[in-house]
């Protein structure tokens, strides 16, 4: 998870990136921060820096935090905003800028932890990976960009979203293994297991992906295959929902 810290406090800027370390460090998750002294500076590199979360101050000299938050927004809508500030007022504002949370100072270990893990479960998709040896090479592959995983004797066929192909010297169990027994990777035949984020349906005992590869499904376990499919995007929209409700219910505490 790569951060933009904002702020034109070095006090702060300090704080914060120890604390996103702390937490990185506390659950095993990759965080990278990069301090921002002023709103311009941080738009400047906003464009070519592809952050995932951007910590805001508000009240800055020149460029403001509501002010840089909605020109970085003409720019991507993708990224989580998060607001720090010592008054609630700017707070109608800040959520016109679809902000992910709003912080007041002084603020506490713990409810930056508290964001920070809501925040991971919105981007981890996009963010485990894992390192295999493929031709001869050691590569990271994002576990989103993963579609299928197939056993072809003692190797294993990896398609990506890209279309490429990766043939690694490792087993089904090892793999999954790798993955911490991630719930999108599902087994749903012998030596297949397809990610449930690129499952189009099931159709004639086949499993159709969005590139269009069908793979044959076990018969005599499809509907609990199915099943693991569905309870797999549940779960992921129950996790949002619950991660909003918790910031509701934080956000009212704080006003």
């Amino acid at each position: 998870m790569k951060i933009a810290l904002v702020d034109d406090e070095q006090t702060c800027l300090d704080e914060m990136k120890q604390l996103c370390s702390d937490f990185g460090q506390s659950i095993g998750y990759s965080v990278e921060t990069v301090p921002f002294s002023s709103g311009k500076s941080f738009l400047d590199a906003f464009d070519k820096s592809g952050f995932d979360l951007v910590f805001m101050d508000i009240y800055m000299e020149g460029i403001d935090g509501i002010s840089a938050a909605l020109k970085m927004r003409n720019q991507d809508n993708r990224c989580l905003l998060i607001f720090l500030t010592s008054s609630t007022e700017f707070m109608p504002d800040a959520f016109s800028c679809h902000a992910f949370e709003y912080i007041t100072k002084p603020f506490s270990k713990q409810r930056i932890f508290h964001v920070l893990s809501d925040a991971i479960k919105i981007l981890p998709q996009e963010h485990r990976y894992i390192s295999l040896a493929a031709d001869r090479k050691t590569v990271r592959i994002f576990l989103n960009e993963i579609i299928s995983a197939v056993t072809d004797a003692h190797y294993l066929n990896i398609t990506l979203a890209s279309g490429e192909k990766l043939r690694c010297r490792i087993t089904m169990p090892e793999f999954i293994k790798k993955t911490d027994h991630d719930a999108r990777f599902i087994p749903i035949n012998k030596g297949i297991a397809v990610n449930a984020e690129h499952i189009l349906e099931f159709k004639n005992n086949c499993c159709i992906l969005e590139n269009g590869i069908k793979f044959p499904v076990r018969i005599r376990d499809s509907i609990k295959i199915e099943q693991m499919a569905r309870d797999y995007h549940f779960e992921k929209i129950r996790g949002r929902q619950s991660s909003f409700t918790n910031r509701q219910h934080r956000r009212e505490n704080e006003i």
